[in-house]
Parts: C-alpha cells; structure tokens; sequence
C-alpha cells in the first residue's frame, strides 16, 4: 500500500509558511535555508512564529533535546503533557503522528510526514506538536538527528503523561516504510499497549 504523505497545500496556510492537517493540534511548517559556498545558516525552532499564528499565544521553548537513530531504528508512539517543535537536521525521516487523545475530534486519525534534511534545499521543514498527540519516527536513512523543543524541562513534566501506545496498533494501522520484522524499536515499545488496551482502563 503506497504511503499518502502529507503534502502543504494554500488553503491549508493559516499563516507565513505554517500549515494545518487534519489532526487538530498538529501543525506543519517551513523555514527558510540561506545557501551559500560554505553550507547554509537557517533559524529552525521559532517559538515566536507559534505564537504569532495564533497556535498556542504562550509557547516558549525551555528545552532543547537530539534524539540520533541509525536506519530502521523506530521510536514511539509515544505521548507526553508538553509541546514541542521538531524538525529532523541530518539523514531521512518517517514520521507518523497520530491522535490518540479520547476527547479529540480527530481521535485516531494519522498524518504521515516525509522529512528529508538536504542540505542542497533551500527549505527546510518540521511539526508543532500539542501535548498527548501520539509521536513516532523511523529513520528512513541514518544517522537521522531528530531536533526539538519542548515547553516543559523533562524534570518538570508529569509522569503520568507519557504513554507509550504500540506502532502496530491495528486500529491505527500505520504503514511502516519496512516491513514489520526489520523495524528495530526498543524494549519500552515492544511491551507498549494498544488503544483498544488503554480504552479499558479508562
């Protein structure tokens, strides 16, 4: 089954280069590369640019943290109580987001999103994700260095937030850019639970 990747259209610009998708509370956007002879220099993680857009009047980055995978390597889905900026700086990324917030009126729907960090483009591209919004990221072709920015220090969070819900869940049904067994994810994501396991302990 072929993966239908997000894709920034106008009458999805709510504002300069931001975009929403149909999982209210996630958001794409861009940011420019100035290229020249020596590399580029872009401003990747702007918290003013979300407040701007009116997406959250109060978002302020107090954390910055790298995550570095090597190919196949899968991470998610995983849940926390903070927002964050991401963008991916070096190698290919699939990213798969999914709502897997009861209350939400988009609960269980997933956007798929194909980051690759060419250093050759002059744009460059990343999410705003709200809180308890369902994360996951393969490294497509690594070292992949996934960079963001969370609201919240991690010794400020609460625990109770983070949840990890299992990348094969069958009612989300994700669609992996490998098959099943050349994932490599780690013991916290094999022994995660499904949303049909979570709905009954609610």
């Amino acid at each position: 089954m072929a993966i239908n990747y997000y894709s920034p259209t106008k009458d999805l610009e709510i504002a300069e280069n931001i975009f929403k998708t149909q999982i209210d509370g996630l958001f794409y956007f861009k940011y420019k590369k100035f290229i020249d002879q020596r590399g580029f220099f872009s401003q990747i993680l702007e918290p003013e640019r979300i407040r701007e857009a009116g997406i959250n009047p109060d978002f302020q980055i107090k954390q910055v943290n790298l995550s570095v995978s090597k190919s196949k390597i899968t991470r998610g889905i995983h849940t926390e109580g903070w927002n964050k900026l991401i963008t991916v700086v070096q190698g290919h990324a699939f990213c798969a987001l999914a709502d897997v917030r009861p209350e939400s009126v988009t609960y269980k729907r997933v956007e798929y999103f194909d980051f690759l960090a060419d250093p050759n483009n002059e744009w460059g591209e990343g999410l705003y994700i709200s809180k308890k919004i369902g994360n996951s990221v393969c490294a497509v072709e690594g070292p992949m260095y996934y960079l963001y920015g969370v609201d919240l220090l991690y010794s400020e969070r609460n625990k109770a937030d983070d949840q990890a819900i299992s990348i094969f869940d069958p009612t989300l049904d994700i669609q992996w850019p490998f098959p099943k067994e050349e994932l490599l994810i780690s013991e916290r994501d094999k022994n995660s639970i499904t949303l049909k396991e979570l709905e009954k302990q609610s």
